[in-house]
């Protein structure tokens, strides 16, 4: 192999080891997200699930689905 040749091969891998940091970089700050978008679901999930059988206890019997439209 000739000096030029080898320093080529070393500059592409460099160029290969500073784009796979970036991209590292980039997927641990997407999967922070992506964790912190899971807890919020979860957590409004729950909140959902609470409104919805605060709302069932105190309409007793009646549910949204019984309700006649406001047009009838």
């Amino acid at each position: 192999m000739t000096v030029q040749r080898i320093i080529a091969i070393e500059t592409k891998i460099a160029y290969q080891e500073d784009t796979i940091a970036q991209l590292n970089e980039v997927v641990c700050k997407q999967q922070t997200q992506i964790d912190a978008l899971e807890l919020l679901t979860q957590q409004l999930i729950g909140r959902v699930r609470d409104l919805s059988e605060a709302s069932a206890q105190s309409a007793g019997a009646f549910s949204a689905a019984d309700e006649r439209p406001p047009h009838y």
